[in-house]
């Protein structure tokens, strides 16, 4: 079980500088909107026991130097659950938000909407989700912290609705509470750690690391924005061209060629990476997030050399959509000898996957980049490439089809899948010259 923190003691974890929001609260009729008997003495209980009058403090804060809006919850207080003046005090941090363009940071533990005052508590919800659309619409950042627990609604629109979704260990995390999921339900995917292998939160950060993770992702998403698109990487060392296609693949498939891994820790500085499709799934062979280069920040979705997963693909649209919603240039890597074609994947939905990245990257509007820098394997490695802003390094190649598969394809025996390669036109040198690539690197 993870440590249970009151909302004051989480910001005092996240910031030493907090403004609590000034609230002007309406009248409250006698045991609430649904006249509860006992109502009123289980608030008067509540704030006795926490000294908060409800399950929300929202204000403004600092965490190291990065402002932002602040919402506290204090599960102490009727389990952190949503009624009418929750929905109102969430919906003046949103206001600041938007107001002061200021990005919004969730300090959540609730079990959901209050019974006690029935379906009005419910639609709070629905005024959440609609505060959360219009920050969204205003191009500001939304993060969650996840403490214990985290469920019901409350799971369902400020955390899992947020931006970046960070969670402390061991925390318990779901749409289903405790109290009302099935019996033998499996409690490993209720945890923080069960949610991360599923792709449903970004990280798991301890309490004394929370404060420098959050101002880590405050700097990312809501700092000063570059004013061009992401400059393309240097290539690692000076290989030369390829003399022919099969050369070409050869090179791309060799063992010891530089990775996404070693491009993007010369490129950034420091990152934080985005995990996960949110819809059920992970792939480690994509690599997404957002870093700092010579100062600003750009948004990254990498390949590693392994075919693609459609959770791979859904990551990637996902961060391009939240980029070009926040105004932050992409860059992307290439490699991967294509998709991953097995029953898994296709009954995982391979195609709309493939088809969600395309229109990703046809739609973003902030600039996408994109270097080359091993196996371009056909429609699963094109899904991700910039139309006009490709770059290859000189031991990469980019093709319509595997060598191999072209051969087979033609009818052709083995002894064939050389020439073949060559007649594909896939060498760095050929893309520039067919116009799909601006350049080549490391020539």
């Amino acid at each position: 079980m993870s440590e249970r923190m009151s909302a004051r003691d989480a910001i005092a974890a996240v910031t030493r500088d907090f403004t609590e929001l000034p609230l002007t609260e309406g009248e409250f009729p006698e045991d609430g909107p649904l006249a509860w008997a006992g109502y009123d003495a289980s608030r008067a209980r509540a704030t006795e026991r926490t000294g908060e009058t409800e399950s929300v403090v929202p204000g403004v804060a600092t965490i190291e130097g990065r402002p932002c809006v602040l919402v506290s919850f204090e599960f102490g207080f009727l389990g952190g659950s949503l009624g009418r003046r929750t929905g109102d005090r969430l919906e003046a941090a949103y206001e600041t938000a938007r107001e002061r363009r200021l990005p919004l940071v969730s300090l959540i533990a609730t079990g959901g909407s209050r019974m006690q005052e029935g379906m009005l508590a419910l639609a709070q919800l629905q005024r959440v989700a609609r505060q959360s659309a219009l920050l969204r619409e205003a191009g500001l950042p939304q993060i969650a912290v996840v403490r214990d627990p985290t469920t019901g609604g409350g799971w369902a629109t400020l955390g899992a609705g947020a931006d970046v979704v960070l969670a402390l260990p061991g925390v318990q995390i779901g749409f289903a509470g405790s109290r009302v999921r099935p019996a033998d339900a499996d409690p490993a995917a209720y945890r923080a750690e069960g949610q991360l292998a599923a792709g449903q939160i970004d990280a798991i950060v301890r309490k004394e690391e929370l404060r420098g993770v959050l101002a880590g992702w405050l700097t990312l998403l809501g700092g000063a924005r570059p004013a061009g698109p992401a400059p393309v990487p240097e290539a690692f060392g000076t290989s030369g061209l390829p003399e022919d296609g099969w050369d070409a693949v050869s090179r791309a498939r060799a063992a010891g060629r530089p990775r996404a891994e070693a491009y993007l820790d010369a490129y950034f500085p420091h990152r934080q990476a985005l995990v996960g499709d949110r819809c059920g799934g992970v792939d480690p062979g994509m690599l997404c997030g957002f870093g700092l280069h010579a100062g600003a920040s750009y948004a990254y979705a990498a390949q590693t050399g392994t075919a693609t997963r459609p959770a791979g693909y859904r990551a990637a649209a996902r961060l391009i959509r939240l980029a070009d919603r926040l105004g932050i240039p992409v860059l992307t890597l290439i490699d991967t000898p294509g998709a991953a074609n097995d029953a898994e994947a296709e009954r995982a939905g391979q195609g709309a996957a493939i088809a969600d990245a395309f229109a990703a990257v046809a739609a973003a509007r902030v600039p996408v980049t994109t270097l080359v820098i091993g196996e371009g394997g056909s429609g699963g490695a094109l899904a991700l490439t910039s139309p006009d802003r490709t770059w290859v390094t000189a031991d990469s190649y980019f093709s319509v089809i595997a060598p191999e598969l072209a051969a087979a394809i033609l009818k052709r025996d083995a002894s064939q899948v050389r020439p073949t390669a060559s007649q594909l036109r896939l060498r760095p040198q050929d893309l520039v010259e067919l116009g799909v690539a601006r350049g080549v690197l490391g020539a």
